[in-house]
């Protein structure tokens, strides 16, 4: 399966600026009420191509629901308990104001103090159940959102690790970093917050229209013509803030993503003294934040009080009615009372769901995040079925491979080309050439990075492509240019190629590569913290302690990429010693530019534009004067 063309990633992203061009050109003129001042066809053409956009990125999130369901589960039993709770919490609060009305007309204005006493006595368990219930309720909902969200954190990050590396040179780690922090918070809000106010305040609102009409069914009708009203306002807000919530997501991921792609290369914006211009581009985009987020802010600030204006509305107009009816005898004092009482219950739901929108939306928006993260599909898989690669004698054959980085489909130009080549088991094969040549991409096809585009590639026979990519890489290792540690110890790093190797096998591979030379130096020795990245060490040390790591995984085939570059000749002088020990009994592909350390290669390969121009020891290649000769003279001379 050949790599997804890296065009993909420019349309993809081309397609989102287009799309959040229209979103700023909208909240512009939604924030100024310019949409109401267009009148020409083109522009109404437009503004509802813009509303049916809107309303689709409202729909369609079924699936993404359901899938948020899932997470639920494993977890049904305390999810019924939870929704148990909430029932007894929501009936409840719903019996203060039938309490109320039966207080005032059958004891208060009966003299009659024993039901009063009675009906106190039901206020205060009422009272003890709804504390009790919203206690239960309210810690199972925060027991199972957590669970359930770690579960998706966990599912996210075994998603990313099964991902290519083309997904990783598409897409900025700090965006990908926000899917798991800020989106996952943001989906927080929704499953701990949202979901309890979704179904207690339906639930109090349900029980308030009984109430109502039970109390007097006239005076309800009157409530119930705000409800129309009410559904338009929410309609309104719900297209209106389809994109900011989504805007938001965005910009506070692109604020992540540049925080941390500034915070790692600070050595180079202090070295040349670029502090003010990333400041400034910070700034920038913290501007687009609070832009983005100011459009919630407006929505928000003209929906909700909306909502608490005709609540206020209906009230007094309730008031009016009810008094009237008292007055004329239709009704009782208790009943007017209860019912305003009922009202509160009847808006207070309302806005709850309203404001749950606000919420809802922002949790909608991160899910479509971490979904559209969660869809992202591997390049590379294994087939159905495929077998684990047996051990391996360590024989590499490519068979007339060609291979560019767009796949079949593309037209650009390739990488590879016309490759065949036979690595006998044991032997060290040097690739040389200019960069460009194709050296590395030779080093990513023999680890399954990527699949050839044609041709194939076998190991003992056995075609790459027919064996599961981890059981070849378990086999394989790897040394690449920039020797990347982890945070902990160094020996914790060199562990990483074996976890649970012993203290002796540890230092016996920093040994085996001079690592120790450098390592009984420092104060803490093999428990010394290297740093981020192994940033309290020199890319040299860092170097020395990649080649302990791959060497204590006892490889079969070892790559090599151009994993001397960054180190001094001292230091060289010793890994090339540690390298013959490493190489020893092993198939290794060897990529240098100082031709000093593939001198005793069994075979050196000259690549120039992806293909091979000759091919030899070190002293036959010499000796035929051709382009490895021309490349060693040029080294020779500038190493002098």
């Amino acid at each position: 399966m050949s790599a997804t063309p890296p065009r993909d990633g420019s349309d993809r992203a081309a397609s989102r600026a287009t799309d959040e061009r229209r979103y700023a050109e909208g909240a512009s003129a939604l924030a100024t009420g310019a949409i109401g001042a267009e009148t020409t066809a083109g522009s109404e053409a437009a503004r509802l191509a813009d509303l049916r956009r809107r309303l689709r990125q409202t729909s369609g999130r079924g699936r993404r629901l359901r899938g948020l369901l899932v997470l639920l589960r494993p977890y049904r039993g305390r999810v019924i308990l939870m929704f148990a709770a909430l029932i007894a919490a929501t009936a409840a609060a719903l019996a203060p104001a039938p309490l109320a009305k039966l207080a005032i007309d059958d004891g208060i204005k009966n003299r009659d103090v024993g039901q009063l006493d009675l009906i106190v006595v039901a206020f205060v368990v009422s009272a003890l159940v709804y504390w009790g219930a919203t206690y239960l309720q309210t810690y199972m909902t925060g027991w199972v959102g957590q669970r359930a969200l770690q579960d998706l954190r966990i599912q996210l990050f075994q998603h990313l690790q099964s991902l290519s590396l083309g997904f990783y040179s598409r897409n900025r780690a700090g965006v990908v970093i926000s899917r798991l922090t800020n989106d996952v918070q943001a989906l927080d809000q929704l499953v701990t917050d949202g979901v309890t106010t979704l179904f207690q305040s339906t639930l109090m609102l349900l029980g308030v229209i009984v109430t109502l009409l039970i109390f007097d069914a006239e005076l309800a009708l009157w409530t119930f013509l705000s409800i129309p009203l009410l559904a338009l306002a929410a309609l309104a807000f719900r297209i209106a803030s389809a994109d900011a919530f989504r805007r938001t997501r965005e910009r506070i991921a692109a604020i992540t993503g540049y925080l941390q792609e500034t915070l790692s290369g600070i050595r180079i914006v202090r070295s040349f003294g670029q502090e003010r211009r990333h400041l400034d581009r910070f700034a920038e985009l913290n501007e687009a934040n609070r832009q983005a987020n100011m459009t919630t802010v407006y929505l928000n600030a003209a929906y909700f009080p909306a909502v608490e204006l005709l609540s206020a509305l209906v009230t007094t107009t309730i008031l009016v009615i009810g008094g009237i009816e008292v007055i004329n005898g239709n009704t009782s004092t208790g009943v007017v009372f209860g019912f305003v009482a009922a009202l509160n219950n009847f808006f207070d739901p309302i806005q709850q769901l309203s404001q749950l929108y606000t919420t809802y939306q922002s949790g909608m928006a991160a899910l479509d995040k971490i979904f559209e993260l969660l869809d992202e599909e591997p390049e590379l898989r294994d087939k159905p079925g495929a077998p684990d690669l047996p051990p391996i004698r360590g024989e590499l054959v490519f068979d007339d491979v060609a291979f560019r980085y767009g796949g079949r489909e593309d037209d650009g130009a390739w990488a590879l080309e016309g490759i065949d080549l036979r690595v006998p088991p044991g032997q060290t094969v040097a690739l040389v050439g200019e960069t460009g040549a194709g050296k590395s991409t030779f080093a990513k096809l023999v680890a399954r990075f990527y699949d050839p585009t044609a041709g194939a590639i076998r190991i003992d026979g056995h075609d790459l492509r027919d064996v599961t990519a981890q059981s070849l890489r378990e086999q394989l290792g790897i040394v690449p240019q920039e020797g990347f540690l982890f945070s902990g110890t160094i020996a914790d790093n060199i562990a990483f190629g074996r976890p649970g190797a012993s203290d002796e096998e540890i230092e016996a591979a920093a040994g085996a590569v001079g690592a120790d030379v450098f390592i009984e130096q420092l104060e803490h020795g093999y428990d010394t913290e290297v740093g981020e990245r192994g940033a309290q060490l020199s890319a040299g040390q860092r170097q020395l302690i990649a080649f302990a790591r791959a060497l204590i995984a006892d490889p079969r085939i070892l790559v090599l990429d151009e994993a001397t570059s960054n180190v001094d000749i001292h230091t060289e002088t010793r890994i090339e010693q540690g390298m013959r020990r490493l190489l020893a009994g092993r198939t290794a592909v060897v990529i240098a530019h100082r031709l000093s350390t593939i001198q005793h290669a069994g075979l050196i390969v000259v690549l120039e534009h992806g293909r091979i121009v000759e091919r030899g020891t070190h002293d036959e290649l010499l000796a035929a004067e051709g382009r490895y000769w021309t490349l060693y003279r040029d080294w020779a001379s500038q190493a002098a």
